[in-house]
């Protein structure tokens, strides 16, 4: 869908470049932007893999092992059906880490890993709509979302940042004067952000339980 919008976009912007005379200016802008595209991407991919190395480096030396155990307590509140030693406790803890952190693309791995075993646990439940492997299948009712899979996606959304990595790369890179000062502002919004998804969570929870 995103696509076909994107496309109208385009077309919609050229046709209206043409009609005012404008083509040179669209070209030029077309053929600007590519170039500023390929320059962020090079930028951006430097900032990740710094990030994600260090990501690597705090793994290996345990860091991340005590931080997943700190976040235990509020792992074992948002989802309390989720078993104690079960793998997902760990992929959920790694996806709110680097989304604390600002790593937007970094968690995505791990909120992927988290979902094939949230998915792998619908299917030791007995849950017809899931394959053993742990991918979902599509049955009459078409495809469902457990409990656990919906709380970890608001939470994955909503996602507390008290570094916001990808937004000062994309300040710097752009020329801010003080690309850090989105730090205070993020920092307010996604703690709003992630409160209202633990009430909301919570309170569907109930709903549901009762």
């Amino acid at each position: 869908m995103l696509n076909y919008i994107w496309a109208a976009m385009i077309i919609m912007g050229i046709l209206f470049g043409a009609i005012n005379g404008n083509m040179k200016e669209v070209t030029e802008a077309a053929l600007d932007s590519a170039g500023e595209a390929v320059s962020l991407c090079i930028a951006m991919a430097g900032i990740m893999a710094l990030w994600v190395g260090l990501m690597e480096i705090a793994e290996s030396s345990g860091l991340i092992l005590r931080l997943t155990n700190g976040l235990s307590p509020f792992i074992s509140f948002m989802f309390p059906g989720l078993p104690k030693k079960h793998k997902a406790r760990d992929y959920i803890s790694m996806n709110i880490i680097a989304n604390i952190l600002g790593l937007g693309w970094a968690c995505t791995p791990a909120g992927l890993k988290a979902m094939e075993e949230l998915a792998k646990l619908e299917a030791e439940r007995g849950n017809p709509e899931y394959l053993c492997e742990g991918k979902a299948t599509v049955g009459k009712t078409g495809r469902v979302a457990s409990n656990e899979m919906c709380t970890f996606l608001i939470l994955n959304i909503s996602s507390l940042q008290l570094i916001p990595v990808n937004m000062i790369a994309y300040r710097q890179q752009y020329g801010s004067v003080n690309p850090a000062g989105i730090i205070a502002p993020a920092i307010v919004a996604t703690f709003v952000s992630t409160l209202t998804a633990v009430v909301y969570c919570k309170g569907k929870d109930r709903r549901r339980r009762g």
